[in-house]
């Protein structure tokens, strides 16, 4: 009998930096809260990003936020990983060397942005519907750094894979979030190992435990669950490390494999 039910929202509910969430979504967290069944939304947005897109049902959820660096129910810390300050000032020099690109940190509930670029910042607050700050410089006047980001349109991925990922992977968690984000955060950081904590403060297991994602920043979520599904449009990768294959956020795939388990 599942008991837990996580899931990614970007590329996996809806479409990479969707505003809102279909109402469907809303009310199928009412319908498995009045079945008892926990509901985690795991996410590489900011906390309070994700919170607003379910504000309607947000104490009836488990937050890991920041990929796993955060994670958070009804307004308590339950668990926060800051970032080591050495490889975060060498990582934020670097990551301002990139044209064209974007870069965010973020502690817990708030963004710290040093772009002036208007159309980013634009995107960061319609999009994403973050709490956030601008900052002349994120190492000196951000507080408690759980995660930093680097942004590019309409792709980061040769970035991504080809440099920041094999340079960094030994020493940060360095994972693609989307086509958009390369996500980094402490070694010890991935949303498997947040839903990791929250089964073992329930006592689940991976047999009662369902989970939905479509990118490499949900492989570690994906494979703590034995009902573990990948949208048709994520890579092989993600589709090799899930045990069920459902149909993408246009066609509404996770609220059809609920509805189809838990509708009465």
């Amino acid at each position: 009998m599942i008991k837990l039910i996580a899931t990614d929202v970007d590329g996996t509910l809806v479409k990479d930096a969707s505003p809102d969430i279909y109402p469907e979504i809303i009310e199928m967290v009412k319908e498995l809260r009045r079945r008892d069944i926990i509901v985690c939304i795991a996410s590489g947005r900011q906390y309070s990003s994700i919170e607003k897109l379910f504000k309607d049902v947000k104490d009836d959820l488990i937050f890991i936020a920041d990929n796993g660096a955060h994670v958070k129910c009804r307004g308590k810390d339950l668990n926060v990983v800051n970032m080591n300050p050495e490889y975060l000032d060498e990582l934020i020099k670097e990551l301002r060397t990139f044209e064209d690109c974007e870069m965010i940190c973020e502690g817990p509930g708030i963004t710290y942005i040093e772009s002036e670029n208007p159309e980013f910042i634009n995107f960061i607050e319609t999009q994403y519907k973050c709490d956030y700050k601008q900052v002349d410089d994120v190492l000196t006047e951000g507080s408690n750094i759980i995660k930093a980001s680097i942004f590019k349109r309409p792709s980061i991925r040769s970035i991504g894979d080809e440099i920041l990922i094999p340079e960094w992977k030994d020493r940060l968690k360095v994972t693609m979030a989307g086509e958009d984000w390369v996500d980094f955060m402490d070694k010890s950081v991935d949303k498997g190992n947040a839903l990791k904590f929250i089964q073992k403060f329930y006592g689940i297991s991976p047999d009662e435990t369902m989970v939905f994602g479509d990118n490499n920043n949900d492989i570690g979520m994906l494979k703590c669950a034995t009902e573990s599904y990948a949208v048709e449009t994520a890579p092989d990768v993600v589709k090799d490390a899930a045990n069920h294959i459902c149909p993408s956020w246009k066609e509404k795939g996770v609220y059809q494999v609920l509805a189809a388990n838990f509708s009465e």
